[in-house]
């Protein structure tokens, strides 16, 4: 039965907004943000292993994190780890692992996710796409997991469903209306209150067929670029001929490519205690704070009269803090970052500068 089933786990972002912990040369999805000893790949990748045989998970990432997804995966095979020549989105990054299950099976399904989330509800979660899967199996659609929204997050895309579209075993599976991209405090707050509407996760179920055939219809050029490199699959040009494919292909994410125009789009409603790590303050949210609010990774931290931070340090890095609020303090190899927790938006365009007046060294 797990022949046909096939995950790609997308693991070739730059996390800028977890400097100075992530950095270009180790970004966040191959490290412990969250203290648990292991990084977030691996976590993604034990998270999944069940539903899977080991020979049909792949990883997409950049050519440079090739000998991290290594050392963090020794289980996969160096077939299965995709290499990205340049950035462009996840679109072109789907086009190329569609095309490669695709070969290996023309009647395979896919699993996209992130490498880098959240999900507290394990088995809630691989329940939930074991019933997404059923349903590929047997329609021409796309699902996604779509997170019950516990707050008016900003930071988050929304996806309307129709609540009396329901016409499935699993009755938390509806036909999607809208999709809309972070929107200001007071739509998110309308999204919320008006009840039909959940978060983006980034999470997606299609046969590769399927989601190759929208990629031809609305993004021929993209498509047509993959499809004449796909020739060179399992060659000893397949690199070399998808290095050209990354090159010449536009920017563009799955969701602007093909999710918000294609003919029949499902989402299924879930409650699996889902978080994209994007900000110190969503790591914030995720480790258990002491007394006064404050959430720590590192051992030899000493606090006096300090609340609400979110601290991150070596081990054997000794911290003291006295008098400090609400703030985000960051240290790693002599890097070291202090903010106010509510300005950390502001940290990505900081890399940008370090990199600018410092170099490349420190980001």
């Amino acid at each position: 039965m797990k022949s046909k089933f096939y995950a790609l786990i997308l693991a070739g972002g730059a996390g800028t907004r977890f400097w100075p912990l992530s950095t270009d040369k180790h970004p966040k999805q191959f490290m412990d943000v969250l203290g648990l000893g292991k990084p977030l790949l691996r976590i993604t990748y034990e998270r999944i292993k069940p539903l899977f045989l080991n020979e049909n998970i792949f990883v997409i990432t950049s050519k440079k994190y090739k000998h991290l997804v290594e050392e963090i995966l020794p289980e996969i095979s160096k077939e299965n780890i995709l290499l990205e020549e340049a950035r462009k989105n996840t679109a072109p990054g789907v086009a190329y692992g569609a095309f490669k299950i695709h070969k290996k099976n023309p009647d395979s399904i896919m699993l996209v996710i992130p490498s880098d989330h959240i999900i507290k509800k394990e088995k809630v979660f691989r329940k939930a796409i074991s019933s997404c899967f059923q349903v590929a199996e047997q329609e021409e659609c796309i699902i996604t997991i779509g997170i019950r929204p516990t707050r008016p997050d900003t930071g988050y895309g929304y996806i309307q469903f129709l609540p009396d579209s329901n016409v499935y075993a699993d009755e938390r599976i509806f036909k999607v209306k809208t999709f809309t991209e972070k929107p200001d405090a007071a739509m998110a707050k309308f999204f919320i209150d008006s009840g039909d509407f959940l978060w983006n996760s980034g999470i997606f179920i299609w046969k590769t067929s399927y989601i190759l055939e929208l990629l031809s219809q609305f993004e021929p050029e993209l498509y047509q670029t993959f499809h004449d490199a796909a020739r060179y699959l399992d060659t000893p040009n397949e690199q070399k001929a998808f290095d050209d494919a990354f090159i010449r292909c536009k920017n563009i994410s799955i969701d602007y490519a093909v999710l918000e125009k294609a003919p029949k789009v499902l989402v299924r409603s879930s409650i699996i205690g889902w978080s994209d790590i994007g900000t110190w303050g969503s790591i914030y949210e995720h480790i258990n704070p002491d007394e006064n609010r404050n959430a720590v990774v590192g051992k030899n931290i000493m606090l006096y009269e300090s609340s609400g931070n979110m601290i991150h340090v070596p081990d054997n890095k000794l911290v003291v803090l006295h008098g400090i609020h609400d703030c985000i303090i960051v240290e790693k190899d002599n890097m070291l970052l202090i903010c106010k927790k509510e300005d950390e938006q502001h940290i990505r365009s900081m890399v940008n500068d370090i990199k600018i007046k410092k170099g490349d060294k420190y980001v």
